[in-house]
């Protein structure tokens, strides 16, 4: 029998078919969408030696037609028409495939999807396009300093054992010839690693277990069991591969110095989680901490400990820190202080009441643990059924219940340093080597003999310590009690005064002992001119700074927070436990100015931020279209270059002051949800109130948030220097109204075109890898952009790829049938109206209607309401206007290509600044 939590009102049957394919079936009668997931555990480790990304080929051909529905892109048609999403992933060691639907299309899905491991054709004309695909999707993270740095550690380890293996593959590996047909290739490897018995099945649905199990029985039983034999891995690291130091040069404007350390398969001790409890202490960021010592030096700004490759025989654990300039020069000391603090771990941390506490996390957790999306608890279960017993397929993530002090004494004695694989990744690091791939810079060194006996055993600083007790850990194991006295079904206004704004609901559906407080400052100083936008994100980047060390105990406690900065000012987001988060609130406003300034972490956190927004530029170039396309219209949103370029003005002194100021003219609107009393909502509103507002003595109103306002400016293209590779663009078309009718429109209309566009462009014309369309409201406006990232077409043959598209589109609309009209309306209007899962979902939902002035809290039944009522000729009517080349629009895209300067595209008026633009033009406004 499974556990599970005792919120969890869903029923589970776990059972094998007799082809011995494992399957969980879920019934949750409260679920507005069924899923599936089907992991099989091939990957790119099962790839021939002579073909790497034969597996990740393999995983995209399944999409793409099967002998009971051979028309590619009906599978993915047939979903979105439904209300559903669909995609799949290749690791190392698995392949998963999943999808959610409407429930009462469910075994329609079912037998479309089951059908990829029983009968799928491999049309050979789209074997070739799909090649493009896979190739499409390598060149797009080429330039990724993570791709990068796994290309180096692939080249730096054994190279027998299977990690070593290129794992996306690209048109080299995967080329296609008279001699040696990929084609071929793919069915026998589909035919001798796609068995039954190395598959995993989690479906989940509203209906009866009985008739989803029956379901399941009759689909999945025809897949074939095959004789495989497992193969015995090669160890991850040889000797010699221990005792390293690995330069690797990035991209990125980004120091970071990572210690490795290699393990055996550590998942038989899921049950006591010996590196868990490590990791831990060594991520501590409190006082007293590692962390906190190292900052307080100026050596780093952050660190993350545990994380690492793994899989069948091998586990990494890693230690990263993300240095800062200073840092670079002080490798040694930084690596002989976590030496230190790793030895006063195995001699002074392994005592029973610490690891009680981490385990009272996991089982509040546990206890607690809020209901995920269908899909997403079926894709997690597809993978933990390889990785726990059957009763904890649920509880082995949370599971702590063996305390084994000398399992973790054997652990800490391999954290060594003759152990160590030491990386230092930055754009600056003395490289010698280039990585197979991706051509990464890098370089290998034997660690000296010297260095390695100066680190065994290190002097640790005065000022680390292990952490005292926590105070924010709930220990009882009885259930909190659950407050039930005012529910109105949604937020209420309690309170409406002159610069502050409270609304408050209790939420008794989730029995959950659990809220959260959005607080929502806004002041017009911070926006007043381009120097207060960045001056506004540096002091919230000080104020964050300022809070981890003091906060830090909270957070591992489960009470967490978030601060970012808005179009008006920032906003406050408090969650987790109810009991305690009070005790947060205050203080986290009470440190709001930062007590008193540092200079040096002034200076560090600037730099900081100066790299942050100087990388973007780095990134891929569709996302950096989709900032430069925000920041365009919305001139309270500054493009990272230009912030970067700002914020190197801003001094310490200004900054005092300017936070003051910030602080002297404010107006507040503020949401209590969860499981609070009325009286402790109030009491916490006047908290705020008190000591925000009143300690001022002035309100202010809202800050308005301006949109500029495209309409009758015709076809306009804003040109966006990239140095990526890839050509990408956007069109995006605005919405002059903020009504729930053009919202319906927009809506609709994405959802009827984005299957269709991405076949039509990815995979017949195969013109990139990432291409789309979204409906994106901006200041409550909608919108409707299309986009591509393409590593061989121009602008020209993008813009006029996608004004094809929209010159035929309206045609296909007339051959859409009835029927497919009305089940496209209605699962779209699933998914508008589509019921939360959990409390965080939920509190999100009401905080955006709030700040959307959507007051009544309906505005998605009004958008499904003209949903319903929009006749097809209404969306014929919209998509013909978009037809026209001169219609409202902008063409956001990269232009500085030797091939492509952007005077060789004219398609449309050119903006040529940014701010004349948004001088010139006239706007919306929002409050």
């Amino acid at each position: 029998m499974l556990l599970k939590s005792p919120n969890d009102a869903k029923r589970y049957q776990h059972f094998e078919l007799h082809n011995g394919l494992k399957v969980l079936v879920i019934e949750d009668a409260s679920s507005q969408l069924a899923a599936a997931s089907l992991l099989v555990n091939v990957g790119h480790f099962q790839d021939p030696s002579d073909r790497p990304g034969l597996a990740h080929f393999l995983e995209h051909m399944l999409f793409l037609g099967t002998s009971a529905y051979p028309i590619p892109g009906e599978y993915q048609s047939f979903i979105d028409r439904h209300g559903g999403s669909h995609n799949a992933w290749t690791g190392p060691e698995q392949t998963n495939y999943f999808f959610d639907i409407e429930p009462q299309w469910f075994e329609q899905a079912l037998q479309r999807f089951s059908q990829f491991f029983i009968a799928p054709l491999f049309i050979p004309e789209l074997v070739d396009q799909e090649r493009q695909a896979v190739d499409s999707e390598f060149k797009l993270k080429y330039q990724d300093d993570l791709r990068r740095s796994y290309d180096v550690h692939k080249a730096t380890i054994n190279p027998e054992h299977d990690f070593s293996k290129f794992s996306v593959g690209n048109l080299e590996t995967l080329a296609n010839s008279e001699q040696r047909p990929i084609r071929d290739e793919l069915i026998t490897f589909y035919e001798e690693q796609y068995s039954s018995d190395r598959m995993t099945l989690v479906v989940l649905a509203p209906q009866l277990i009985s008739k989803t199990r029956a379901m399941v029985e009759a689909l999945f039983s025809p897949i074939s069991k095959i004789s495989w034999t497992p193969k015995i891995q090669a160890p991850m690291y040889l000797d010699e591969h221990l005792g390293q130091q690995i330069h690797i040069q990035s991209l990125r404007d980004l120091n970071k110095l990572s210690l490795s350390f290699g393990f055996d398969d550590m998942r038989q001790h899921y049950r006591s989680k010996p590196l868990t409890f490590i990791s831990h202490l060594v991520g501590y960021e409190g006082q007293g901490s590692l962390v906190s010592s190292l900052r307080e030096r100026g050596l780093i700004n952050s660190m993350a400990a545990g994380g690492g490759v793994n899989g069948v025989g091998f586990r990494d654990f890693n230690i990263v820190y993300s240095l800062t300039e200073h840092g670079t020069e002080q490798i040694d000391y930084i690596v002989a202080q976590t030496f230190a603090y790793l030895n006063l771990i195995q001699e002074q941390g392994l005592v029973h009441w610490r690891y009680l506490e981490k385990q009272q996390v996991h089982e509040r957790a546990f206890l607690y643990q809020e209901e995920s999306n269908a899909l997403d608890t079926v894709t997690h279960l597809s993978a933990n059924m390889g990785l726990y017993e059957e009763s904890d397929i649920i509880y082995g993530d949370y599971v702590m219940d063996c305390f084994d002090p000398e399992l973790i004494s054997t652990c800490l004695s391999q954290m060594k340093p003759s152990r160590l694989r030491l990386s230092l990744s930055g754009p600056n690091v003395k490289c010698d080597q280039e990585s197979p791939w991706y051509a990464c810079p890098y370089q290998i060194q034997t660690i000296a003999a010297d260095r390695l006996n100066a680190w065994e055993q290190p002097s640790l600083a005065s000022d680390v310590y292990l952490p005292a007790v926590n105070p924010f850990i709930q220990h009882s194991q009885a259930p909190l009690e659950k407050i039930v006295e005012h529910f109105s079904g949604k937020p209420v206004c309690i309170r409406d005064d002159a610069g502050f704004r409270l609304w408050f609901c209790q939420e008794p559906q989730f029995d959950m002992p659990k809220g959260h407080i959005y607080a929502s400052l806004d002041s017009s100083l911070t926006v007043a001119s381009q120097s207060n936008i960045v001056r506004t994100r540096l002091a919230l980047e000080l104020f964050l700074d300022h809070l981890s060390q003091l906060t830090y105990q909270a957070e591992i406690a489960g009470i967490n927070y978030h601060i970012y900065a808005h179009q008006g000012g920032y906003t406050l987001h408090i969650s987790g436990f109810s009991e305690k988060q009070a005790l947060l609130l205050k203080m986290v406003l009470g440190n709001r100015t930062f007590g008193q300034f540092n200079p040096q972490r002034f200076e560090i956190i600037k730099q900081q931020l100066i790299r942050r927004w100087e990388n973007q530029s780095k990134a891929k170039p569709i996302s950096q279209l989709f900032r430069q396309l925000t920041s365009l219209l919305q001139p309270n949103n500054l493009p990272p270059q230009l912030m970067a370029e700002l914020v190197k003005d801003v001094q310490l002194n200004e900054l005092k002051e300017f936070v003051k100021r910030v602080y002297s003219k404010v107006h507040l609107e503020v949401m209590v949800y969860g499981n609070w009393s009325l009286r402790q909502a109030t009491a916490m509103a006047d908290f705020i109130g008190e000591e925000i507002v009143k300690e001022n003595g002035k309100a202010a109103m809202e800050t308005p948030r301006p949109l500029v306002n495209i309409q009758r400016t015709g076809s306009l293209r804003y040109p966006i220097s990239c140095p990526h590779p890839d050509h990408a663009m956007i069109i995006y078309y605005q919405s002059p109204s903020t009504s729930a009718r053009q919202m319906a429109l927009f809506t609709f209309c994405n959802h009827l075109m984005s299957s269709t566009f991405f076949n039509e462009l990815r995979t017949k014309q195969q013109l990139g890898y990432i291409v789309g369309t979204d409906n994106l409201p901006l200041n409550r406006h909608p919108g409707l952009m299309f986009y591509v990232q393409s590593p061989h077409a121009s602008s020209e043959q993008l813009a006029d790829a996608i004004d094809a598209f929209l010159d035929v589109f309206p045609i296909l609309m007339f051959e859409l049938s009835h029927e497919k009209w009305e089940q496209s309306k209605a699962g779209l209007i699933s998914q508008v109206l589509d019921k939360e899962s959990n409390m965080q979902s939920r509190a999100q939902r009401y905080w955006v209607s709030i700040g959307n002035k959507d007051w009544e809290f309906d505005h998605r039944q009004q958008i499904a309401q003209w949903i319903e009522q929009l006749e097809r000729r209404d969306l014929v009517h919209f998509m013909m206007t978009l037809k026209n080349k001169q219609r409202d629009r902008i063409i956001v895209y990269t232009a500085d290509k030797d091939t492509d300067s952007h005077a060789a595209f004219e398609k449309g008026e050119l903006i040529e600044d940014r701010r004349v633009f948004q001088t010139q033009r006239a706007r919306f406004y929002a409050h």
